[in-house]
Formats: C-alpha cells, sequence, structure tokens
C-alpha cells in the first residue's frame, strides 16, 4: 500500500533537544515557562517516511500533541483545580497504539465524516460507489480515510502555539470524485482554546464533511468513565437512526432521553437508548461560532470543556464500543472510558434531501470552524 502523502515540509523547523511533556500522564502544573510554543520530535515511521510529534504550548496550563499522521490529536494536558495536570482525551504514548487502527482516537476525518448509506450517492445524475468499511455503510472517509495518512505540515511562527496541515486527496480515493485540496488550522490560544479551521477547495463535484474525532475524559483517569459527567448541547432537536443511519427526519428532543438543553449526566438516561449515545444533534447555534453548542464538566476535576462551531450538528458519541480490548498509557480502554463532541454536518446527507447541503463543487471553498475550550469551574 503505497502512502498517499509527503513527509512535513518544515518537521525539523524547529530544532534542539526537547523534554516531551505530552507522553506523561501526571505531573504538578508549574508556572509559565519560557521556550517555543512549538516543538518538534521525530516519532517513527509509516511506509518509509518520517512521522513527527508537534507539541503547542500556551504557556498558561495547555499542551497539545499533533501527529502528522492522520493529523491526530495524541494529548492533551492541562491541569484540574488542585493544580495537577493529566490527559484530558484517550491516546497513545507511541506510533504504533494508531497504526493498529484503533476507533480514531484524535484523528482529522474525512473526506467524508460519519456515515453514508450502503456508501453510495448520486450526485448531478451519476452514481457513486464509495469503500465500505462499517459493515454495509461507509464511515469516516473508507478504508484508508484521512486519519490513516501522513499531512503536510507546516509551522507559522515556532513562538506561536499553531500548525497548518495540508493533504490533497487525489480524484477517485476512496470512491471519491475530484481532486480534494485540504487545510487545516490547528490554533492553541491564550484561554486554553483549540481552534480547529477546515478549508478546502475541489475539482469536481464532491461530499465533503471534515471533523476531529477527539475522546474526551475530563477526570483524567481512564478507570473512571464519563457516565458522571455533566453534559449540555444546545440541541432542541436531533436526527433519529435505524441500523446507525438517518431516517431523514429531524425528530425534537422534548421528552426523550435526548434532551440536553438543560446540563444533564451522561449517565442519567443512557439505559434508555438501545447501545448508548451515537447520534446526531441538530443545533440551535445556526453557525455562530460565539454560541456554545455543547459543554462538558467534570466535578471532580472542576475541568470543563465548551465547543463551539460553524457547523449545524455535533455527533454526541458515549464510547459504547469500547471494550477494554485497547490499552492506553497503561490502562484499559474499556466502556465509556471517553465521549466524542464532533462537529459535523448530518450523516448521510448526501442521501438526504432534508438535510444541509455537503456538496462543494468547483470554484467554490468550503469553510468551517470548530473551537474546543478548557476551563476551571
Amino acid at each position: 500500500m503505497k502512502t498517499k502523502q509527503v513527509i512535513s515540509f518544515v518537521a525539523l523547523a524547529v530544532t534542539g533537544s526537547f523534554l516531551f511533556s505530552c507522553q506523561s500522564q501526571q505531573q504538578k502544573a508549574t508556572t509559565k515557562e519560557t521556550h517555543n510554543a512549538v516543538q518538534v520530535k521525530k516519532w517513527g515511521s509509516y511506509e518509509g517516511q518520517p512521522v513527527y510529534l508537534y507539541e503547542l504550548n500556551n504557556g498558561n496550563g495547555s499542551k497539545i500533541c499533533i501527529s502528522n499522521y492522520g493529523g491526530t490529536i495524541t494529548s492533551w494536558l492541562f491541569p484540574d483545580k488542585q493544580g495537577d495536570t493529566s490527559q484530558v482525551i484517550i491516546g497513545f504514548d507511541s506510533l504504533s497504539g494508531y497504526l493498529a487502527h484503533p476507533p480514531y482516537f484524535g484523528a482529522l476525518i474525512g473526506r467524508y465524516a460519519n456515515r453514508i448509506a450502503k456508501g453510495k450517492f448520486t450526485l448531478d445524475g451519476k452514481q457513486y460507489q464509495l469503500a465500505t468499511n462499517d459493515g454495509a455503510n461507509h464511515l469516516h472517509g473508507g478504508n484508508i480515510g484521512f486519519d490513516k495518512v501522513l499531512w503536510n505540515v507546516g509551522i507559522p511562527d515556532s513562538t506561536k502555539p499553531e500548525l497548518v496541515l495540508n493533504y490533497i486527496s487525489k480524484d477517485g480515493e476512496e470512491g471519491y470524485p475530484g481532486e480534494l485540496s485540504v487545510t487545516v488550522h490547528y490554533i492553541l490560544d491564550k484561554e486554553n482554546a483549540l481552534k480547529i479551521t477546515y478549508d478546502a477547495t475541489t475539482t469536481k463535484a464532491t461530499p465533503i464533511n471534515l471533523t476531529n474525532h477527539a475522546y474526551f475524559n475530563l477526570s483524567g483517569d481512564l478507570s473512571k468513565t464519563i457516565l458522571g459527567d455533566i453534559l449540555m448541547i444546545n440541541a432542541d432537536s436531533y436526527t433519529p437512526v435505524i441500523a446507525q443511519i438517518p431516517t431523514g427526519k429531524i425528530v425534537s428532543v422534548k421528552g426523550t432521553p435526548f434532551d440536553f438543553t438543560t446540563a444533564t449526566t451522561v449517565g442519567a438516561r443512557i439505559g434508555q437508548v438501545p447501545g448508548g449515545y451515537d447520534h446526531n444533534f441538530v443545533l440551535n447555534t445556526n453557525g455562530d461560532i460565539h454560541k456554545v453548542a455543547a459543554s462538558v464538566s467534570d466535578t471532580s476535576t472542576g475541568r470543563f470543556l465548551e465547543v463551539y462551531t460553524t457547523e449545524p450538528g455535533i455527533q454526541f458519541y458515549s464510547g459504547n464500543f469500547l471494550d477494554g480490548t485497547l490499552t492506553a498509557r497503561g490502562k484499559k480502554i474499556n466502556k465509556y472510558a471517553g465521549l466524542t463532541l464532533e462537529t459535523q454536518h448530518f450523516p448521510d446527507s448526501p442521501n438526504q434531501k432534508n438535510f444541509p447541503n455537503t456538496i462543494l463543487r468547483p470554484g467554490e471553498k468550503f469553510h468551517q470552524e470548530a473551537i474546543y475550550k478548557l476551563s476551571i469551574k
């Protein structure tokens, strides 16, 4: 299998000997350090090409590690209310964990996030068949989605915690039409907010739906589940599914276990949802990046996560299929060990005429934004 992209073109732009903190499980919060905001180390190889790990440090409590393999967020270190720092997302300390194809931990997802029924859609009178990698359906870009390729990485300014990632998806890749040129910015600000912007252009009309698939566990302890986390989703409606494919209906959450308009613990009604939560919520935010789309709080640590997005939907997944077969940082990843809040367009939109449009055409520019902000509450 041939690597789909070349290596990072400025991977060694920041040189020297670095102490990489993203691999430590716990450490005491310290005073602001003086060093470059982006540090780089070689992290292994993939199909003969070098893989790098980039640490972003905002000097205000957050350290995030991102790899050019899959554009993956491998680590986010953040202190709790006692000043003890630990990981708040599920990830591995070594590349080998990701090469074993875990369930998209921290990865960039594309060309189309979530599912497309039977991997088929018709566009401008022509039917396309995509790779089917989730039973009969297409999931998260197919067999080799954006999470399994090497991205070009640029460091605009090593004094600022920012990365620019680029990838060119070839015409016909995983069955999609058109050559898609994608740019993703990761920016970590002083307020401990990670801003992700997604931009793309295409040579032919094509579906597109990009997201990040980070699993959050705000307790910092994978032996604890997310069932006690307090969740708010700013959505009056959701898209019900049959066998994980939307029915096409948009249904009110009122009076259902999907009503998180008032902050509620994740586990309060999860027993009423067969299989657990893995559903798309129709946001009330109308694309306003300044309005909170969702929030999660962990009362034991005081950590509080807010999510903002320009996207019309958010996929809340409660880690139902995690089964303890994987180990991260010395602990088994059991059921409900993490949750995702994937900002997105709706699943199967190319086959659902009443869902927001996901077709990008030549001459148009795709642009979406998401922000994940951590604080102590």
